[in-house]
């Protein structure tokens, strides 16, 4: 019998729309393996930690291919930095 799967971040380039009030809203992913994915929707966007994987930030509830997905960005503890943030989802591991 497998060990349960365990959580982890993957860091990923996102592709953005920035509003004129300065929300960002992601229009594609791209994965690791170099597969890219379109955002259909986003759904809502709020502040929360995720929750499997650990870290915290604001989780994007998104619309991809006609499931849902959530998306998050960890915003950057440095002060000041030129890195606001990284983007990340879930994965399960074994």
């Amino acid at each position: 019998m497998g060990s349960p799967q365990k959580p982890t971040k993957v860091y990923v380039a996102v592709d953005l729309y920035v509003t004129t009030e300065g929300r960002m809203l992601p229009r594609a992913i791209h994965w690791e393996d170099g597969q890219t994915y379109e955002v259909d929707k986003v759904m809502f966007v709020r502040s929360a930690p995720a929750a499997r994987a650990g870290g915290q930030g604001d989780r994007y509830t998104l619309r991809m291919n006609g499931r849902e997905k959530y998306l998050f960005f960890e915003h950057s503890t440095e002060f000041g930095s030129e890195i606001p943030g990284r983007w990340f989802v879930e994965r399960k591991e074994e």
